[in-house]
Order: C-alpha cells, then structure tokens, then sequence
C-alpha cells in the first residue's frame, strides 16, 4: 500500500513537471524599452517644450526677485543716511531674509520642474503602458519584460516596432529595426528619467 502510494504520488510529480514545462514551452517572452517608446511618442516633444516653457518662466521669475534684491540693497545704501539706527536694524533684517529666499530659490525651481514633469508625463507613460499590454495580448506575449533589466535578449523578441505599430509612430532607424509606417517624430527627452 505505501509503495502504491509513493508510485502515485512520483507519477503525479511527473505528470505536474511534463504539463508544467508544455505550459512554458509555450510561453511567448518579450522585451521592449519604455524609455525608447516614450522618447518617440510625440506627445513627449509637446511635453518637453511645455517643460520648457515652464522652466524658462521659473527661470526669469527668480531672476526678477533676484533684481529686485539688489534695487533694494542699492535703495537701502543710498537711504540708509538719513536712517536711524533701529530703521537700519529693520531694514536690514529685511534684506537679510529676503537674500535667505533667494539662496533657497535654484532647489525650488528643481522641485518645481520635477514636479511638472512628473505630471505631463504621467499621461504619456499611461498611454505607452496601454499600448504594451494591447500588444502584448494581441500577439499572444505572456511575459514582456523591460529591456534594460535584461542581460541578454534575442532582437526577433523587442516588440517596441510592434507597439509602434499600434501608436501609428515611425521609429528612427536606430531603433526598433524596421520602421513601421506613421508619422515622423524626432526623439527628445526633457528633464531627468524617472
């Protein structure tokens, strides 16, 4: 009886271990670049030069206040003559704190920046995502793994021409391989990658 239960038991294991290894055999494995894919969408140009924009305008508001800091340094040297010692004092503890604003302001543009481009690209990673899993359901992939974090892949599995494909975008030759028929776009990244 034991041994008929042990022989039960190792058939089933090797049943489980022949249905098992025919479920990977068929298995269709993918790869593709999200970081390639979101580069040549062209939402990511508007993107880019809406971040530009914003940037720009950050860029001259700090230097505004910046301006404005040293008209009323020059303003306070010329007045302060005819000041009293405790206007002086007040005075000075107001240029002193606005200077503090300043020295902070480089990481508040950073922060604003990131969080700017965290926002306008977020719709775009969504769309590319979407894009991923409706290609990947339509041409039977069960597993698509991001190509950066492989160490070796075979080229007949990038799918990033076939998503392409779907988003109607013309990959640049050095990308992707064949370039599937759309429109053109032009490459451009904004910001750092998260």
């Amino acid at each position: 009886m034991i041994r008929m239960k042990k022989s039960l038991t190792a058939m089933l294991f090797f049943f489980c271990l022949i249905a098992s290894a025919t479920v990977h055999a068929q298995a269709k494995i993918g790869y593709i670049s999200s970081q390639e894919l979101v580069s040549v969408m062209p939402e990511t140009k508007k993107a880019d030069s809406l971040l530009q924009d914003f940037r720009n305008a950050l860029v001259q508001n700090a230097t505004d206040k910046q301006n404005a800091f040293y008209a009323a340094v020059d303003k306070f040297n010329k007045d302060s003559t005819g000041m009293t010692e405790a206007q002086k004092s007040v005075k000075r503890g107001d240029l002193t704190k606005l200077g503090q604003d300043l020295g902070g302001e480089d990481e508040r543009i950073q922060q604003q920046l990131q969080q700017k481009q965290q926002e306008l690209l977020a719709p775009i990673n969504k769309k590319a995502f979407e894009a991923v899993q409706t290609v990947a359901k339509e041409n039977g992939f069960t597993y698509v793994f991001e190509k950066e974090a492989l160490l070796v892949a075979p080229p007949a599995e990038d799918i990033l021409p076939l998503v392409a494909k779907k988003l109607n975008i013309k990959l640049p030759p050095t990308q992707g391989g064949a370039a599937p028929a759309g429109p053109t776009t032009t490459p451009k990244t904004g910001g750092s990658k998260q």
